[in-house]
Order: C-alpha cells, then sequence, then structure tokens
C-alpha cells in the first residue's frame, strides 16, 4: 500500500551521493561530446572544462552553504525560500523538462549501442528494452537504488582511469605502438589554440550539457543522513574528480590523435582504444557506452522524479505525484517518467537524429537556468540566515556576482548560436508557458483578481 506525502527515506550515503552525481555528468557528454569540443577548439579546451569546472564549484559550494542552513531541504526549496513560489514552480519544471530530455537521448544512445550486439533488433524495441530497465531499478527502495547507481557509475569512472594509463603509456612509449607521439600533437596542427582562443567560449555551449547533473546533489538532500554535514565534504572532492575526469581523457585523446582527426562518426575513445590493438576493445568500449548512459539515464529520471515529488509535496505539481510504495519511491512520478520515456523511444524510431539535435541543447541552457537560481538564492538568503551557516562560500558576494555574470553571459552565447536557434525557441516556449501558468496558478491560489 502507498504511502502518503513526504515519506522519502533517508538512505542514501556520501558515496552514493558522490557517484550519482558523477554518473549523471559522466554520459555522452564526455564519451561522444567531446569530438565536438576538440573540433571546436583543439587541445585548448581543457580550459573551457576547467573553466566551467571553477563555476560549478561556486555553484555546489553555494547549495552547500544553505544545506547547513536549512536542514532537510533541497535546492528547490532553497529556490522557494529565496524568491518565493512562482519562481520555485517556473525552476522546478524547467528542470524536469531537462531531465526528462536527457533522459530520452541517453535511452536511445543506449538502443544505439546495443544494436551493435544485435543489429537485427529494431532501435525502438532496444530502447523500450533501456527504459524499462532505468525504470525498475527507481522502483527499487532508495538505498538498493543508490547501490545500483553506484556500481554503474564505478564501471564508467574506472574505465576512465585505464583510459588514462593507457593513454599516457602511449604517448610516452611506456606500450608499443607503430607511432609514439610524445608531446607533438600538442605542438602541430595549429598548436594548443588551432582555432584562437575565442573558440574556448564556443566549447563552453557543449561542455556546459557535458557539466549538467552535478546539481542533482541537491535533490539527495531529503534522502540522506546529516545531509548538512556531509554534503560540504562531498562537494570539494566531487568537483576535483570531475575536472580531471574531463580534462585527462581529453588530453590524452588530442596525444594520441591529432585534434582535426578526431571524428565525430565514433566516440573518440573508441578510436584510442582501437589503437592499442588489444583483442575485443571494440566490445570492450561499447559495454562502457552501454554503461554510461544507461547510468546517466538512471540519474536523470532520479533527478526529475524526485523534483516532481518535492513539487507536489509543495502544491506545486498534483498531489497524487507526492505518493510514495512501501520502499519510499515515488511511484506515480516514476510512472509519469516512464511513459515520458517510452513516448520518447518511439518518437526516436521516426526521427531519432533530427530528435537528438532538438534535444542536445536543451540541457545546457536549462543547467544555466538552474545554477544562477542556486547563486541568486544564495546571495539573498545569506543576509537573513535564522542561524550560521557550517559552512560558507569563499569571497562572497563577489565571487558568487562574478559567477551569475559569467552564467548569464554563457546564456546569452546560447541565445544568439544559430545552430541552437529551434532548441533554444523550445526552451523559451516552454519558459514562457511556465511563466504564464505560473502566474494564473498562483494568482488563482491568493484569490487574486
Amino acid at each position: 500500500m502507498g504511502q502518503a506525502e513526504g515519506s522519502l527515506q533517508k538512505k542514501l550515503k556520501p558515496r552514493h551521493i558522490s557517484f550519482m552525481a558523477m554518473g549523471g555528468v559522466i554520459g555522452t557528454g564526455i564519451f561522444k561530446g567531446s569530438a565536438e569540443t576538440i573540433g571546436l577548439a583543439g587541445p585548448g579546451v581543457i580550459v573551457s572544462y576547467i573553466f566551467a569546472g571553477l563555476l560549478l564549484l561556486v555553484v555546489m559550494a553555494a547549495m552547500a552553504e544553505m544545506a547547513t542552513v536549512y536542514p532537510g531541504r533541497n535546492m528547490k526549496d532553497f529556490v522557494r525560500e529565496a524568491f518565493g513560489e512562482k519562481i520555485s514552480f517556473i525552476m522546478g519544471w524547467m528542470y524536469c523538462f531537462m531531465w526528462l530530455s536527457v533522459c530520452v537521448i541517453e535511452i536511445i544512445a543506449a538502443g544505439s549501442f546495443l544494436q551493435y550486439w544485435f543489429p537485427e533488433v529494431p532501435l525502438w524495441v532496444l530502447s523500450l528494452a533501456s527504459a524499462a530497465f532505468i525504470i525498475l531499478i527507481n522502483l527499487m527502495s532508495v538505498g538498493t537504488f543508490g547501490e545500483f547507481e553506484f556500481w554503474l557509475a564505478g564501471i564508467k569512472i574506472a574505465m576512465i582511469v585505464i583510459f588514462i594509463v593507457l593513454g599516457m603509456g602511449l604517448i610516452f612509449g611506456i606500450i608499443p605502438s607503430e607511432h609514439t607521439p610524445y608531446l607533438q600533437n600538442f605542438t602541430n596542427y595549429g598548436g594548443f589554440f588551432p582555432n584562437g582562443w575565442t573558440s574556448v567560449f564556443s566549447a563552453l555551449l557543449v561542455v556546459m550539457f557535458s557539466y549538467g547533473g552535478s546539481e542533482l546533489i541537491g535533490l539527495t538532500l531529503t534522502e540522506t543522513e546529516n545531509a548538512e554535514r556531509i554534503l560540504p565534504k562531498v562537494v570539494g572532492n566531487f568537483i576535483l574528480r570531475i575536472i580531471l575526469f574531463f580534462t585527462l581523457p581529453i588530453l590524452i585523446i588530442c596525444g594520441l590523435i591529432p585534434w582535426n582527426q578526431v571524428g565525430p562518426e565514433s566516440s573518440p575513445f573508441v578510436q584510442v582504444l582501437s589503437s592499442t590493438g588489444l583483442s575485443g576493445a571494440a566490445h570492450i568500449m561499447n559495454f562502457i557506452l552501454v554503461t554510461a548512459v544507461l547510468s546517466a539515464a538512471n540519474s536523470g529520471i532520479y533527478g526529475a522524479s524526485r523534483m516532481l515529488f518535492s513539487m507536489a509535496a509543495a502544491g506545486e505539481a498534483p498531489k497524487i505525484l507526492a505518493k510514495t510504495n512501501r520502499k519510499g519511491s515515488p511511484v506515480n512520478t516514476l510512472l509519469l517518467c516512464g511513459v515520458i520515456l517510452l513516448a520518447g523511444a518511439m518518437l526516436g524510431m521516426f526521427a531519432q537524429e533530427q530528435l537528438f539535435r532538438v534535444l542536445m541543447a536543451v540541457p545546457g541552457f536549462v543547467v544555466l537556468l538552474v545554477w544562477i537560481c542556486i547563486v541568486l538564492s544564495q546571495m539573498k538568503l545569506r543576509k537573513a540566515y535564522p542561524v550560521k551557516p557550517a559552512f560558507k562560500v569563499w569571497g562572497s558576494p563577489f565571487i558568487t556576482g562574478t559567477v551569475v555574470l559569467c552564467l548569464a553571459v554563457i546564456a546569452v552565447l546560447f541565445l544568439i548560436d544559430r545552430q541552437n536557434r529551434f532548441s533554444i525557441g523550445i526552451c523559451l516556449a516552454v519558459l514562457l508557458m511556465l511563466i504564464i501558468w505560473s502566474f494564473a496558478k498562483f494568482r488563482s491560489k491568493h484569490g487574486g483578481v
């Protein structure tokens, strides 16, 4: 029998939180998207990843500070406390829209990777199977879910570590190969910034998509014991790992393959592993890719379902979505997410490439809006904290203000980028609809005329 609202279980551990967030981040953005970022900026793209990582560090630190002041609340609650129910309502629904877009991308990608082993099976069937698998995992108890995601993300992380070690061995001749490049590929082919330093900013648009999902930690707070004590410790280690797991593989790829020869038709990781001559390298890499996208989709469904649950509990979504099962999982929100995933998988059957192009820009833009909301909430709430925070953002409000400005500039770059015009148009249309809906909903709720 289902439980009433507000009965999520506090069974997530620090390692679950950290690996869940990394699971949401380390997906198609690094395994496939790295080809696009390298093509835009060459080896110098690592500056984009480091810069975006520093912005993310401040966003996460702002969330950690608020968690120490308002225990038992998540990131949407912080926004609600700072700016009221209308902004909280808009951000919550935009965040769900973002994660469901990501999940559709990931399950279609999973289906396409599975076709390597099952070429006779239609893509939509494999995508549907991937979607069903993800929903079943999320229906488990949150402790079991956290453990499952821990191991899924662990496989990806282990793969990246092995990739870095193998790559360094090949670059410096420790592992024999036909050609030992040493550091030549960083200086030849136009140098470290072959397309000029401004290309670093062009690559930021893709990098923001890659880093999207890190803020997922902010939704685990209501299912984590002593979150206000644990989160500040998790943030520092998490950001360091994320930056290393993105920048080091990029350096390895650019060190082994000239940046202008990294093709978008296959993962740069596959290209590098193939050059090692390892038997079965293609099968190993395909297994890793399937695991990576399923893990990212798994984290994404968690993010969307918990945000919907939180909104339902606050009266910002239908109350029926606040129901949980005996295991403490928000069963109705998961079923809704499942229906949307199944619809996305079916839509991918008719327009896979078009769907990918439309949805890929959605997460990057929405993530910017969410990050801006988080930092602005910290800046506003800090002036009137009811208790002294156990952890503080360094250099606030100057550092936080600078981060908001940088995020706003990147958001404007998204708006004027021609390649993303249709996708951003959809985002703005959804945003406008939510703004109108929020005014209508809360005006009637408070008896406005």
